[in-house]
């Protein structure tokens, strides 16, 4: 059941402050804390994803949002785990078919508020981490407005807030497997 592989999986993150919050915030609101119904609060999954050599990041531009952000979205009925849900966005909105998280471990944890064209309040995002060959065809998903690679270094200035934040710590868990 996806509510205890997300449990499970938030748990084995190890305690921070963030992850406590997240694992209260699922613990309260159930099963509903995992779906787009469930409120207008609810758990996301997404997946970063790196270069082989860790230089460079694949990114989507979204098209409700107006920004670069990383790959990912609303768990669906079909998804058996969070990290189903989070390879699952990545291949949908990079067009990469073989793409396959690196790792089951979290990589990042953000709560973020949603504003604008989005019908939900917030999303409680858990990421994972895969690494692409830059080669590999990437397609633009109907979500999107253009995906594109980037230097880590060198990012849009047009990116979702925190995002740099949340790649170095992304990228700093997988130095670290």
């Amino acid at each position: 059941m996806i509510l205890d592989d997300t449990l499970a999986r938030l748990v084995a993150a190890g305690p921070s402050e963030v992850r406590d919050a997240f694992v209260g915030f699922v613990s309260a609101r159930g099963d509903a804390a995992l779906r787009r119904d469930g409120g207008p609060e609810h758990v996301t999954a997404s997946c970063f994803v790196f270069s082989p050599d860790l230089s460079s990041t694949l990114l989507c531009f979204h098209r409700k949002g107006g920004f670069w952000v990383q790959f990912g979205g609303h768990i669906e009925a079909d998804d058996a785990t969070i990290v189903a849900t989070a390879q699952r966005e990545a291949r949908e909105e990079s067009g990469i078919d073989d793409l396959e998280v690196t790792s089951d471990l979290i990589v990042d944890l953000e709560r973020h508020e949603l504003h604008g064209r989005f019908a939900c309040t917030a999303h409680w995002d858990i990421s994972f981490v895969a690494v692409v060959d830059p080669d590999a065809v990437v397609t633009v998903s109907d979500e999107s407005l253009d995906v594109r690679w980037f230097p880590i270094h060198d990012l849009p200035s047009d990116v979702a807030p925190g995002l740099g934040t949340r790649l170095a710590r992304a990228r700093d868990a997988l130095t670290r497997e």
